[in-house]
């Protein structure tokens, strides 16, 4: 059997009806929106499933995306599909801890749910941004950086091979934009977001962060995870809460962790949440190492779960 990873999204992969199957065919993803629901106060059948204004607002999304993803884990292991490592982006880190056995589903919507408010609310909007960088190596993307002077501006987000996000105060960004081009990159692309997520902006959100993760009780770790802060696999829970605390304000290295999992031999990646975009990054990354050993999969409809069964 090939080594197995589970990785899940974070914001921007969510769209109104996403995990609606899960909900519909099996009870144990049904019961991840009604603890949700609870948890939260927020009825999480309209938000995921009706449109409206508040899925893509960060306080809503997040919270929308853990229960979803969650959601469609649970079905995941109920027809025997289980992963050896698991990895998240950025939000998608709390879906993987929870897979890892360490966070309790119930906790978790508790802070997801207060992260999402701390990072809306962390800096006014306007005075942020998020920037994607196109056709750059990162050595060159941080000489720029640092030669450009524009010390409120980093890399939030190396992705995969030739994409890398940069976040910080608007006005330098805005700078550190055009500065880009100029060093050669290929597209550089302001993305409309709410804030300047991964840089030091959001320090603030991070200690609130740290704060409230101290009322939670972590539990053995019974699979791996890949912290997003550091790209180490992490084995038990000395460290969690602080690596956690510290991924709000900074980079999340997801290549860096593919990487890694590509190198030890993982060569099954499944998908689970809304989209390709992680298997799309797995598949560049792939490339870009030489590797042709592997096989993506994205679960985010029921029909996808046999089409796992089909392919391995």
């Amino acid at each position: 059997m090939a080594k197995t990873v589970i990785m899940f999204p974070g914001q921007g992969a969510q769209y109104t009806g996403m995990g609606k199957t899960f909900y519909d065919s099996y009870a144990c993803s049904k019961e991840c929106f009604d603890i949700a629901t609870d948890v939260t106060g927020i009825d999480m059948t309209k938000l995921i499933f009706e449109e409206n204004d508040l899925l893509n607002k960060t306080e809503y999304t997040q919270i929308a995306l853990y229960t979803t993803e969650v959601a469609i884990l649970r079905a995941l292991k109920e027809n025997g599909i289980i992963s050896d490592v698991n990895i998240g982006l950025s939000l998608g880190e709390y879906s993987a801890i929870t897979a890892s056995g360490a966070i309790l589903y119930e906790d978790g919507c508790k802070i997801v749910r207060k992260r999402g408010i701390y990072m809306e609310n962390e800096v006014p909007h306007g005075l942020g941004s998020m920037a994607a960088v196109i056709g750059m190596k990162p050595e060159e993307l941080i000489k720029c950086i640092n030669d450009g002077g524009f010390d409120k501006v980093t890399a939030a987000n190396y992705n995969c091979p030739g994409q890398i996000v940069i976040s910080g105060e608007k006005e330098q960004l805005l700078k550190c934009m055009e500065a880009l081009k100029a060093a050669g990159a290929r597209r550089v692309i302001e993305l409309n977001v709410s804030g300047p997520f991964h840089s030091v902006m959001l320090k603030g959100a991070g200690d609130k962060l740290e704060r409230e993760l101290e009322s939670i009780e972590l539990h053995e770790i019974t699979t791996p995870y890949i912290a997003n802060y550091n790209a180490e696999y992490i084995y038990d829970t000395k460290n969690i809460k602080e690596l956690l605390a510290k991924q709000v304000y900074s980079s999340v290295r997801f290549e860096q962790s593919v990487r890694r999992l590509i190198t030890d031999g993982v060569t099954e990646y499944i998908e689970a949440g809304p989209g390709k975009i992680l298997t799309g990054f797995v598949k560049k990354i792939a490339k870009d190492m030489g590797a042709d050993n592997i096989h993506t999969f994205n679960i985010e409809n029921v029909e996808d779960v046999e089409k796992i069964r089909e392919g391995r």
